[in-house]
């Protein structure tokens, strides 16, 4: 079709438990576009057989215990009105602007389509690698679509863990700092193709409509069959109409993607919306070889699809105006996909391999997911002063925090500072995990 790829096809309307990591051969040959087929399994396991699942779950729940809870009678402007153009970690908010995960498990939602990160190990050409690549980190950002509300700020030490057989990987993540409040993760897949990590710094700040989130620090993705290490930053992230409006989402700013070995770059950037909205959602960009040459072009919608082209036919087809299909709403409360209404399940037996210290024990977003606000607020201050108190136990006792699972170190790609995996989580050792809740 002209040498124009769909490679990247309504990433929020992609049901990920369904999603194979395969991709049609018939499709590729008939019309040029590549795309998810969500018509099989992954493979994995024996033809009939339900595939294992992870953490003991073996069928995934579809939806929420309890209805989203409203939040039209409650001013957000009563307790934002004061910290405009301050950082805002430090800011207690009402619980009923919450969603019912911690941060720690937003992050996790980079998984959602890790069939991405499959595809790019199996590419045999650079090129083809940097697109999936570059879909992959597009798909993290794409997970946020109409999630306005906000994660639990992690308590310290607060880890979670998540291991999908079904979709190859598995993840931990610690809150290695409070203030500044900075989340490392790690995941690695189970066939030993990837390995996925870094640590965020998610700065906030209020700016009297709107509600922008920086996500700093630096991502990394290791393809070993290939030897190659990925590094990127993700955009930023802003809430419009916090006060009064309907609340609506936007990223902007530019990533950029560097293959270490090959030193080939992928420069996406995030559109902001503009006066009239006529750039909103968009990304443009393309990918470039270690001299500058751009190899491939790549425009589209975050929340729809992305499409990438050879550079001499990009001006002519971008006149196009090509659209993917239109975003589907999210089915579940919160908008939360339908990888996301699983992270926070915790079924019969799972609190006896699971380290005390994981998300899913949160007494307060647990009470928040079963529909009891007012258990959940009284949890949620618990948990703080909690927290607060052993801050001052240790700063009386002239002792530092010690993370569990991370250590600070040297980023081996980059060359700057990192939150690394000490390992040794999935062993199991849970003995001397603080007591956080």
């Amino acid at each position: 079709m002209n040498g124009e790829e769909e490679f990247f096809d309504a990433v929020t309307g992609l049901d990920s438990d369904n999603s194979s990591g395969e991709f049609s051969e018939a499709n590729q040959r008939v019309t040029g576009v590549v795309h998810v087929d969500t018509s099989k399994s992954n493979g994995i396991g024996k033809v009939g057989e339900r595939p294992p699942q992870g953490n003991g779950v073996r069928k995934r729940r579809t939806s929420l215990p309890a209805p989203m809870f409203t939040r039209s009678d409650f001013s957000v402007w009563s307790i934002l009105k004061k910290c405009i153009g301050l950082e805002l970690s430090r800011i207690t908010m009402p619980i009923v602007f919450n969603e019912p995960l911690s941060f720690l498990q937003r992050i996790t939602e980079y998984m959602e389509h890790v069939d991405l990160v499959h595809r790019a190990s199996r590419q045999p050409q650079p090129l083809e690698r940097m697109q999936s690549v570059a879909a992959f980190a597009v798909s993290a950002v794409a997970s946020q679509w109409e999630r306005t509300g906000k994660p639990f700020n992690p308590l310290l030490g607060e880890t979670y863990e998540l291991i999908r057989e079904d979709l190859g990987f598995r993840f931990i993540s610690e809150q290695v700092s409070h203030h500044p409040p900075i989340s490392a993760f790690y995941s690695e897949g189970l066939r030993q193709d990837f390995l996925f990590h870094g640590s965020i710094y998610p700065k906030l700040k209020f700016w009297g409509k709107s509600v922008e989130a920086e996500p700093r620090g630096t991502i990394t993705l290791e393809l070993l069959k290939h030897k190659e290490a990925y590094t990127w930053t993700n955009p930023t992230c802003c809430v419009h109409n916090v006060i009064i409006g309907k609340l609506w989402i936007e990223q902007y700013g530019t990533v950029e993607i560097l293959n270490h070995r090959t030193g080939d770059k992928c420069i996406l950037h995030f559109k902001p919306c503009g006066l009239f909205g006529k750039e909103l959602h968009k990304v443009e960009g393309h990918i470039q070889d270690k001299n500058k040459k751009k190899l491939f072009m790549i425009y589209g919608k975050w929340t729809e699809c992305l499409w990438g082209i050879d550079p001499v036919a990009y001006e002519a087809f971008r006149k196009q105006e090509r659209r993917g299909d239109p975003p589907r709403k999210a089915k579940s409360m919160y908008n939360f996909t339908s990888f996301t209404v699983s992270l926070n399940e915790l079924e019969t037996g799972m609190e006896q391999t699971l380290a005390p210290t994981d998300c899913r024990l949160r007494p307060d977003i647990r009470g928040m997911e079963n529909g009891n606000m007012d258990l959940a607020s009284q949890e949620k201050e618990r948990l703080e002063e909690k927290q607060r108190q052993a801050r001052r136990d240790r700063a009386r006792e002239e002792a530092e925090w010690q993370t569990r699972w991370f250590h600070r170190g040297i980023n081996p790609h980059t060359g700057t500072p990192d939150w690394l995996y000490t390992g040794g989580y999935f062993e199991r050792d849970f003995s001397g995990c603080p007591d956080i809740y």
